[in-house]
């Protein structure tokens, strides 16, 4: 464990203190959430990345440890392991060393070199590789036998051998990685004959590029090609270079043994370590891509995760359509349904004075604060009409994604909260809830089918999956969960809960009524000590007594809060509600060997505003009048947009019509920058100029470049 603490420490550059003790919580079974939050003296203020990046490398390590501990048992069993080996081998902590470490030491299959060690060619090997003589020939002749006719078939399987010897060496699978990493290129060619239908991967059909500077979206666009059987992917190196590399390691002098061994080397690299190492590097180019493409799922989930919510407002939801009309739902302000109904604005029926009575009528009927309105086919014509309306208050429209909707419609959640509506309902309830509560509403949908992504479906589900559970347990304990009013779903993620407690509380609610305080949640079943420890500062219990049950402050520091009301000779709602008294405090005083600044620090953050949400307010944005579809565009108009999705080689914006426009990386600004994220997120209000429109392809490219925003 101090060694794996040590290469953590190192590669993270923090002190090995900080793991050592992130490690041993980790161990006892604290959840990173937790760890971050209330723990930031043990851990020296590592916040959740930090924590979660020790998490995965300490996995990997102790991966790597299992692998060693059957390495050296599988080696032992041949009687080959050396004190030297052993110690090469401890003191080896990378995967792919120590598969070099252990290749020659694997049971062979009957490969060539094998063959011709059981023909007893292995000693003509070792003289051939000293390159010390030059009398081969007569040398092989002592080697035959009823399996060897000729001195031709002997140095061929002697050759066979060193070949095996060569690809073997780590030194020399080195030099080639090496000479990948600098040369190798990617290529990529369309299959005869399906032209047509791999039109929408034409920017690949002749493609070559260096596999060092392929991008990640490039690289994964072209392996989906590759999946689908349109294309054809290879990786190539600059062979020359690498054979002259290894040439380099393994002949010494001129002499006819030395050209042997020379032929076996060229052998051996083509036929041998080549394939091997293009393998190597095809899989891990395709980590990489993966790895970068989670990445940037994971940051615009994040984003979308923590979208301004409306509050708890009574919407008006309406998923709208042409033919089938417009799904229209009223909530209260929990997300309940109260209403169902269609209205027909929209072609073929344009039924506005109908529809305009229906929804000016319900708007007045269940004290509609807000509409929210879903952003897929028919929202420009749905939202036209709304904003024409005249209502009995103040009603402000706001587009809400419908992403992943169609899902959550179709799920078994939704058919167990509503099995009596049909999927268009259960779709506008979901748009309403958005609009309340973008997270509480979200988590009910698997995170890679909400749509903020790229090639979601192409990279390595397990590590997208823990990725983005990751994310949406973080947002989710950054935000804090009402316990009377939240999901099972949205408990699920709370810190210490899982599925099961999720649900005894659920439960729990349905039979006893709310929690009136934080101590009432050990009453639900199964609600173990250490559980409550990881949850409780997550959970807020509004109404109750004690006003930190509605805040981020811990239950194990009540009495530490206490003591402070006390010493300020006040309760603790008047500690809460006097900025005044607040300033007086002197913080110090209350430090100790468990409460260090950085905590006091957050008790007096919480005192200033319990619970505080740290999503910023929700706002609206007005489209454009004049346009309604792609014909209405022209080059060089400026329009207004919102960020719907990001990626590695641009944004998303959507301008009020039924298709997004791409902003390429490049025209997002005049400086050069590598990730669209730098200066942009997901649902922030753009200006955005149109430079370029395909009408026939339906794509519209714009740019930021010189617009003022």
């Amino acid at each position: 464990m101090d060694k794996i603490i040590k290469i953590i420490s190192a590669e993270l550059q923090i002190s090995e203190v900080q793991v050592k003790n992130t490690y041993k919580l980790l161990e006892a079974g604290a959840t990173i959430p937790f760890i971050s939050r209330y723990r930031k003296e043990v851990t020296g203020g590592l916040d959740e990345v930090m924590i979660q990046s020790i998490f995965k490398r300490k996995g990997e390590l102790e991966d790597i440890v299992k692998r060693k501990a059957t390495i050296l048992v599988s080696i032992g069993e041949t009687g080959k392991l050396t004190g030297d080996l052993k110690n090469k081998i401890d003191e080896c902590w990378s995967a792919q060393e120590l598969e070099d470490i252990y290749m020659p030491f694997k049971p062979k299959r009957r490969t060539r070199a094998e063959i011709a060690r059981n023909n007893g060619l292995e000693p003509l090997a070792k003289i051939i590789m000293s390159q010390h003589n030059d009398d081969i020939e007569d040398i092989a002749y002592r080697f035959l036998n009823k399996d060897i006719k000729d001195t031709d078939s002997a140095i061929n399987g002697a050759l066979d051998i060193i070949a095996e010897w060569i690809s073997e060496k780590d030194s020399v699978r080195n030099v080639v990685r090496n000479s990948f990493r600098r040369s190798a290129t990617i290529s990529c060619k369309v299959i005869k004959g399906k032209e047509a239908e791999a039109e929408k991967y034409q920017n690949y059909f002749d493609n070559s590029e260096l596999l060092k500077r392929c991008s990640s979206h490039r690289l994964l666009a072209m392996r989906r090609g590759e999946k689908e059987g349109f294309l054809k992917v290879s990786i190539k190196n600059d062979d020359d270079m690498a054979i002259s590399g290894i040439l380099r390691l393994v002949v010494k002098g001129k002499s006819a043994s030395s050209d042997m061994v020379e032929e076996a080397a060229i052998d051996s690299y083509k036929r041998l370590i080549r394939p091997s190492i293009e393998t190597e590097f095809a899989a891990s180019s395709k980590v990489k891509a993966d790895d970068e493409a989670i990445e940037m799922f994971a940051r615009n989930l994040r984003q979308l995760l923590f979208a301004p919510p409306l509050g708890h407002k009574r919407v008006l939801a309406i998923d709208p359509g042409y033919r089938t009309g417009c799904k229209v739902v009223c909530l209260d302000e929990q997300g309940n349904l109260l209403h169902n109904d269609t209205i027909f604005p929209t072609p073929p029926r344009y039924d506005f004075a109908g529809a305009a009575k229906k929804v000016s009528h319900l708007v007045e009927a269940y004290k509609i604060d807000a509409i929210a309105l879903g952003n897929g086919t028919a929202s420009r014509e749905t939202e036209k009409f709304l904003t024409s309306l005249r209502y009995n208050k103040d009603v402000s429209v706001y587009v809400v994604s419908e992403s992943g909707a169609s899902i959550y419609s179709a799920s078994k959640i939704a058919r167990e909260e509503f099995p009596d509506k049909d999927v268009t309902v259960r779709g506008a309830v979901s748009i309403g809830r958005r609009l309340i509560d973008p997270l509480a509403e979200l988590v009910k949908i698997e995170p890679k089918s909400i749509g903020v992504g790229q090639y979601q479906h192409d990279v390595d589900q397990n590590k997208l999956k823990q990725a983005l559970n990751f994310t949406v347990e973080s947002c989710v304990n950054s935000v804090g969960v009402n316990i009377n009013t939240a999901s099972r779903e949205l408990l699920t993620y709370v810190a210490g809960l899982g599925p099961q407690l999720a649900q005894n509380i659920v439960n729990y609610r349905a039979e006893k009524g709310d929690f009136n305080s934080r101590k009432e949640i050990m009453n639900v079943p199964r609600m173990g000590a250490k559980a409550f420890q990881q949850a409780a500062g997550f959970l807020r219990v509004p109404g109750s007594i004690n006003p930190l049950d509605n805040s981020a402050v811990h239950p194990e520091r009540y009495e530490l809060v206490e003591k402070i009301a006390a010493d300020c000779g006040c309760t603790i709602n008047e500690l809460i509600g006097n900025a005044s008294l607040r300033s007086k405090i002197d913080i110090n005083k209350y430090i100790n060997a468990d409460v260090g600044l950085p905590t006091l620090n957050d008790i007096l953050d919480e005192l200033e505003k319990p619970g505080r949400d740290p999503r910023n307010d929700i706002g609206t944005m007005n489209f454009d009048d004049r346009i309604t579809d792609i014909s209405c565009l022209t080059t060089g108009m400026e329009l207004n947009g919102i960020v719907t999705n990001i990626t590695q080689f641009g944004a998303f914006v959507d301008i009020g019509i039924h298709e997004n426009g791409l902003v390429h990386i490049s025209e997002i600004c005049d400086h050069y920058i590598s990730s669209p994220s730098e200066v942009l997120s997901l649902h922030q209000h753009v200006r955005v100029k149109v430079k370029e429109i395909d009408k026939e392809r339906k794509r519209i490219s714009l740019s930021m470049k010189g617009v003022q925003q």
